[in-house]
């Protein structure tokens, strides 16, 4: 084992909650913040993770003595031995005492002049929790020279959000995690895997030959909703300013409807209100609130896809709603096929599936009227209830402040990237039990590609560097400069053609 420090004594401690080492005089960097330590104490192999490193020398201690040196032009290091007094401090968080495979609760402090050492990165992976046969490989454990595979039953089952602000690698995680559960062994047993995609980040997929086979997209040409299939509760949910009196009238004309037809759209719906002697007081705005559902253009006779085409063991299905410009449009689509994959799931019909939310805030809001929160009370559903059903739920957004309270506080596995907004790490920290104090502090330092892993899915807060992904980029989502030359490139070529043609 390398010998890193030796615990020193502090007016704070050591105490079961912190401690302070000494770092041993090498050369080179001998070990950063965030990384994992050991030292042996009277409780057994206590594992630590370094919270912060200070640089101090005595010479530079005093400001006015530094200054008054500065001024007669004559440096301090050229008059003292400065080099000899500068020494590095790190303050360490103790996490948990490891014996025979076995891991308890830190509770008594260790003592000073006690030996640090680096970690033993074999006992680290199992102190971790990580799943070495079946887990799922996201990237290395930071500064240690671990593959951090993550178990699956514990970060979907109950739940995982993925949290982060613009432009920090969220969706390239999931495109990792996707790739990760589409190549995964049979034996190991594959979910189906559905994503919500509000921006066709995810159809790259589709467009990948190690991928193609087992992904489907499903966009603005294939999905629509069966009027028929909805009853006037549903329909109330899509359209909230229906009135209940309204409301008990349309309930009446899709009753008779349902016994003349087996399939039906709103247009037809509509046209039988029409020539019903419902009251005109109520038909008029009846027929008006129905009118402005129908202009969304996807409520048809049939349901595509249907929860059979979504959800099938290791297939990828993605919803592309980049095309459909209006918010509750999209809410519409996610509350319909969500509410049918659920049920679907408790009937035992469809394999236990993820169900993945980018920009889950925009689906299930907080503190919203229903209007503009349409999708919310199926996904709040699925995340209070999902766990019993193994039907999993990943909430991916950038704006945590915005997303419903309810729904991130049921997820019980986090991987966030960085996020700077005071707000978002404040409710973050109120929404999700995992997340330490610590860690809150880590998140506004977090680079592109770092992920901070916590809560079920881990024993202890990790920092993860997230592999490169396998598959394709979607054109959607490829960098200014390149969309520029492209743009510019087919400019180029249709001016050619046109002066062929001409």
């Amino acid at each position: 084992m390398q010998e890193i420090g030796t615990v020193i004594s502090t007016l704070e401690g050591p105490s079961s909650n912190e401690f302070c080492f000494v770092i041993k005089d090498v050369k080179g960097i001998p070990i950063r913040k965030g990384q994992f330590i050991q030292l042996q104490t009277e409780e057994g192999l206590l594992i630590a993770r370094v919270s912060e490193i200070i640089k101090t020398n005595r010479y530079f201690m005093r400001a006015e003595s530094v200054s008054e040196y500065e001024k007669s032009g004559r440096p301090l290091m050229d008059i003292f031995p400065v080099d000899r007094w500068e020494y590095l401090v790190a303050h360490a968080t103790p996490l948990g005492i490891y014996s025979d495979g076995k891991q308890k609760r830190v509770s008594f402090p260790s003592s000073p002049g006690q030996k640090v050492y680096a970690i033993d990165e074999e006992i680290l992976f199992k102190f971790l929790g990580l799943d070495q046969e079946k887990g799922l490989a996201i990237g290395e454990v930071e500064f240690h020279n671990i593959g951090t595979r993550l178990n699956l039953t514990k970060l979907f089952q109950k739940h995982c959000a993925i949290l982060s602000q613009t432009g920090f690698g969220k969706s390239h995680l999931v495109s990792v995690l996707i790739e990760e559960i589409l190549e995964r062994k049979e034996e190991f047993g594959k979910p189906a895997v559905i994503v919500v995609d509000p921006h066709g980040e995810y159809a790259g997929f589709a467009e990948d030959e190690k991928f193609l086979t087992s992904t489907k997209v499903f966009d603005e040409k294939n999905i629509s909703i069966a009027t028929c299939g909805l009853s006037a509760s549903q329909i109330c949910e899509f359209q909230p300013f229906i009135s209940s009196v309204e409301r008990r009238e349309l309930s009446k004309i899709i009753e008779k409807m349902n016994e003349r037809k087996n399939a039906y759209d709103l247009n037809e719906l509509i046209a039988e209100i029409e020539i019903s002697e419902i009251k005109p007081v109520t038909k008029a705005p009846l027929i008006s609130w129905l009118s402005d559902l129908n202009s969304a253009g996807f409520f048809k006779n049939i349901d595509s896809p249907n929860v059979e085409e979504l959800a099938v063991s290791g297939q990828l299905s993605v919803l592309d709603l980049s095309e459909f410009i209006h918010l509750r449009d999209r809410q519409i689509i996610v509350a319909n096929i969500a509410r049918k994959l659920f049920a679907a799931r408790r009937k035992n019909k469809i394999p236990p599936f993820i169900f993945i939310v980018e920009e889950a805030h925009q689906f299930a809001p907080e503190g919203e009227e229903k209007s503009g929160a349409i999708s919310k009370n199926i996904i709040e559903t699925i995340a209070r209830e999902g766990r019993k059903f193994n039907a999993c739920l990943v909430l991916v957004s950038q704006r945590p402040i915005q997303l419903s309270t309810t729904a991130l506080s049921q997820c019980n596995s986090h991987i966030i990237l960085r996020v700077s907004n005071p707000y978002d790490l404040d409710h973050i920290g109120k929404s999700c039990e995992g997340v330490t104090r610590d860690v809150l502090e880590m998140m506004p330092g977090l680079k592109v590609g770092e992920a901070l892993v916590t809560g079920e899915v881990v024993n202890y807060p990790l920092l993860v560097k997230v592999r490169d992904r396998k598959s394709k980029k979607s054109e959607k989502g490829l960098k200014l400069e390149d969309v520029l030359v492209n743009f510019n490139e087919n400019k180029i070529k249709n001016k050619e053609d046109l002066k062929q043609f001409m």
